[in-house]
């Protein structure tokens, strides 16, 4: 059976629910309806993406007669795509189930329901789009569908100045991406991807279609220096919608990159891994940076969102680096790793994003200096968010370990290498990397000791209660896949085996023929690992630990003086903050990377006035890049509004130029 004639009709269903939410989005009975609709919609094509990807579906491309009249609406579901519409359908899965409870908390679900299943739907769109016109157009639907989302709670001025700097960035995405799919169609006008796939092209066509490219993605996923409004519209949206963002959106757009520089523009060029890798380390190091410093939790998520994006990019270039020098079975090391983090990041974030928005739930506060103690009274909330921060952190047996840890494998075979720059780069970028998962720790052990450990901060925080049994069954399902898939990573690496082969010319040896289930990247003789059995170990220490204690210790339950800090006086504001657990990283790299200024106010003795501890960043990516260009355009516009009171006279006369002017110009130019 087709897989199209399966997931196109999903899609349809999706744009139904879209049409249908508006005509009773005021109802009582919207919220259960929409949802239901969504998350059944995004199973049954999660279930197909997942026969597609096994080849238990025929990816016979299709073409409707849609769009542009000589061209066609072309689809197609390949290994490539059906790997990312699991990616998709999954997060869309998870994260319906989450708005069956999450939405009823909802201020005004009337501008959320509507545009919920239409961002599902552009999403899948976009995968499945196989010329360049319906990617665009699909891509633009998913981004003024998300758009909507950002502003929903359009009534706090954050959230409105969030959508529309995340607007102006998502139309200059579409923009460069307009222009790459210009350049690579040729002025023969194939739009075709099949038709661009054959085509010769120069190689300078071919250098500035991969930087457009980059410049399109790279802004949709959150790379540096084009992240600026990811950590501005992530947290502006409903929680379930930022974990579709975040989760999902962001692979979406690596998969365009992927899709154009790996399968239609041919045989990459070596300096095109090496502005990668600079790009994905420097990116890596500068989201967790940044998320160590936040003290907002969708923020701070957000910013991590950057951190991953980045690691995916340098295990991209990684790939491109191998690729280019002939290293196939290396090439396929690096991408299998790379999209083995795409999978794990769309199942960590979300989940950790669905985490906090039950901390918003049940508190309303954000801010993780108002928190503390929520274990107790959110204990269920409380285990979930703490395996997304284990996953995160890269430790075993979770499956942020395997995808980082097989990146790290392939940056050790850099001495293959046959060029100098890259034996150089390619350690440098993998000290960046291991720089950026050490922080990665350190950031997630601060969010969730200040946010769950300790006593409460504040009245909202002790009264909080635990949320509804969807968005804990939505938790418990993608805490129970970051187990799975870190346990049993040989199955999703198996399974990814026929895009390396298809678009890197090699793929990994098969793992789960190996003995114990163990992964092995290149050869036994140089490392492997084995999730299960590492799990095994942690569970059975563990409960040999707890049965020791009880068996030979006293049964006694004895309590002591919780820790005070060093100081006597029994306050929650004697706790460790999220501010200081950041205080010593912030002086490290503070006045580097965010130009950080402490400022401490000691009155006199014998003053009563309070002292006063003020600390101050910039972002700098924003004060050098995006606050000129806004600048400058604020300039141009002011002085071209005097155009609007010109008169008849001088309006003729401009019109008169300008026809002059264009016609020395077609002169000229025959």
């Amino acid at each position: 059976m087709q897989a199209l004639m399966i997931h196109l009709p999903l899609v349809g269903v999706l744009l139904a629910a879209a049409v249908l939410a508006t005509a009773i989005a005021r109802s009582a009975s919207a919220t259960p309806v929409v949802y239901a609709i969504c998350a059944v919609a995004s199973a049954a094509g999660l279930a197909a993406a997942l026969l597609s990807l096994t080849g238990g579906l025929s990816a016979a491309p299709l073409v409707l007669p849609l769009g542009l009249p000589w061209v066609g609406a072309h689809f197609r579901i390949d290994a490539l795509a059906a790997f990312f519409l699991v990616v998709v359908n999954l997060g869309g899965t998870a994260a319906s189930i989450y708005g069956l409870g999450y939405g009823h908390h909802e201020d005004a679900p009337h501008r959320v329901l509507p545009f919920f299943p239409a961002f599902l739907a552009g999403m899948n769109l976009v995968v499945m789009a196989d010329d360049a016109f319906t990617f665009l157009l699909s891509w633009e639907f998913m981004s003024l569908a998300s758009w909507a989302l950002v502003l929903a709670h359009h009534r706090e001025a954050a959230n409105a100045r969030a959508a529309y700097i995340y607007l102006l960035m998502a139309s200059f995405g579409t923009m460069a991406l307009l222009l790459a799919f210009g350049l690579l169609a040729g002025p023969g006008g194939e739009y075709a991807f099949a038709s661009i796939r054959e085509a010769d092209r120069a190689p300078a066509i071919a250098a500035l279609a991969l930087v457009l490219m980059l410049v399109g993605a790279g802004s949709k996923a959150g790379l540096a220096p084009l992240h600026v409004w990811l950590p501005l519209a992530h947290p502006a949206a409903p929680s379930h919608v930022s974990a579709l963002m975040s989760g999902v959106m962001t692979k979406v757009a690596i998969y365009g990159f992927i899709r154009v520089v790996f399968d239609l523009l041919g045989e990459p060029a070596w300096w095109s891994s090496v502005l990668l890798l600079a790009l994905g380390g420097a990116t890596a190091v500068l989201g967790i940076l940044h998320a160590m410093m936040e003290t907002d939790l969708k923020r701070l998520l957000a910013y991590s969102t950057i951190e991953n994006i980045g690691v995916i990019f340098a295990g991209l270039g990684l790939s491109l680096a191998f690729e280019a020098n002939g290293m196939g079975w290396a090439a396929a090391l690096a991408l299998v790793a790379a999209l083995f983090h795409v999978f794990n990041h769309s199942l960590f974030k979300s989940l950790l994003f669905f985490g906090a928005g039950a901390v918003l739930t049940a508190t309303g506060q954000r801010d993780m200096d108002r928190l503390g103690g929520l274990i107790h009274r959110m204990p269920a909330t409380s285990l979930a968010f703490l395996v997304g921060c284990v996953a995160i952190s890269a430790l075993p047996p979770f499956n942020g370990f395997v995808s980082e840890w097989m990146i790290f494998q392939a940056i050790l075979q850099s001495p293959n290498l046959p060029g100098w720059g890259l034996k150089i780069m390619v350690p440098a970028v993998g000290g960046l990397l291991a720089l950026a998962a050490a922080l990665a720790a350190a950031c997630f052990v601060r969010a969730f000791g200040v946010v769950f450990l300790g006593r409460p901060r504040s009245t909202v925080a002790e009264q909080a209660q635990e949320v509804d049994h969807f968005s804990i069954a939505a938790m418990a399902f993608l805490a129970a896949l970051c187990l799975l898939a870190g346990i049993l990573p040989g199955f999703v690496i198996d399974s990814l085996a026929p895009i390396t082969q298809a678009l890197v010319g090699g793929s990994m040896p098969d793992q789960t023929g190996d003995a114990w289930l163990s992964i092995v990247p290149i050869a036994e003789g140089r490392s492997s690992y084995n999730g299960l059995l590492v799990f095994v170990f942690i569970a059975v220490s563990a409960w040999l630990a707890a049965y020791l204690v009880h068996r030979f210790a006293s049964r006694e339950l004895r309590r002591g003086p919780a820790w005070d800090c060093g100081f006597p006086e029994p306050s929650p504001a004697t706790q460790y903050t999220g501010g200081s657990f950041a205080q010593p990283i912030r002086r490290v790299f503070g006045t580097m990377v965010f130009r950080a200024r402490e400022t401490v106010d000691m009155p006199p003795p014998g003053s009563t006035a309070p002292a006063r501890h003020r600390v101050e960043m910039r972002d700098l990516v924003w004060d050098w890049l995006f606050a000129p260009i806004a600048g400058a355009v604020d300039f141009a516009a002011g002085h071209l509004n005097r155009l609007q009171f010109l008169t008849i006279r001088r309006y003729l006369s401009f019109v008169f130029l300008a026809l002059i002017t264009l016609l020395l110009v077609l002169a000229l130019w025959t």
